[in-house]
């Protein structure tokens, strides 16, 4: 499968955590890249900036379906299929067992 031009979906939905040009602390999910263009096209591509993440990701069927919405809703759900719950960083009653959940500490402080 080839990618679908003008889409982004991968650029968008997917977090990335290495560092990008630009976002030096990679992107979260939900948020496009700044190295997306206006026509969702990457400014990267091809290029040795580019994040390794991104140059070994492949289209497929099962994650771009027939259309960019489609696309990024696929990867959407992937994203949050592979990305530990928030109730699974925290026992309740609430109380923080795992760093990652620690900035949510002052809205959800332990007894």
């Amino acid at each position: 499968m080839e990618c679908r031009i003008g889409c982004g979906a991968c650029c968008i939905a997917p977090s990335i955590s290495s560092a990008i040009p630009g976002m030096p602390h990679g992107k979260p999910a939900g948020l496009r890249c700044i190295q997306l263009t206006d026509a969702n096209h990457c400014k990267l591509f091809g290029q040795p900036e580019r994040p390794a993440v991104c140059s070994s990701l492949r289209p497929q069927p099962e994650m771009c379906g027939s259309s960019a919405s489609d696309a990024l809703m696929r990867i959407t759900l992937l994203e949050h299929a592979t990305t530990p719950s928030y109730d699974s960083l925290v026992e309740w009653p609430l109380q923080v067992v795992d760093e990652r959940s620690a900035p949510y500490e002052r809205f959800y402080p332990s007894e």
